[in-house]
């Protein structure tokens, strides 16, 4: 099972890692606090000292067309949001 999809890149995620040292990632729905503390510990070397997460619902639309209604919706996301130690950061703009 891989845990950690992506990171994510937004105004506010970059803010906060730069206030907060926090950092945001798109991750396994299925994932806990522990193994996504293991998992970013693992991927980048650093030491993790909060996981904080959340689960996106998925957004559902309706659209009006000649053949008739069309339901749909958006995938469920989940995203955790990872504190790391003092002095500790990840640099998710280097090529790897």
């Amino acid at each position: 099972m891989n845990i950690l999809i992506k990171p994510i890149i937004t105004e506010k995620a970059t803010a906060a890692s730069e206030l907060r040292n926090c950092y945001t990632f798109a991750v396994n729905t299925k994932a806990n606090k522990v193994e996504i503390k293991k998992a970013v510990e693992a991927a980048y070397g650093v030491s993790v000292e909060k996981v904080r997460t959340i689960n996106v619902r998925p957004d559902r639309r309706t659209r009006y067309t000649k053949t008739g209604i069309q339901h749909g919706k958006t995938n469920a996301v989940k995203k955790a949001i990872v504190q790391l130690a003092e002095g500790e950061m990840i640099d998710l703009y280097s090529n790897m």
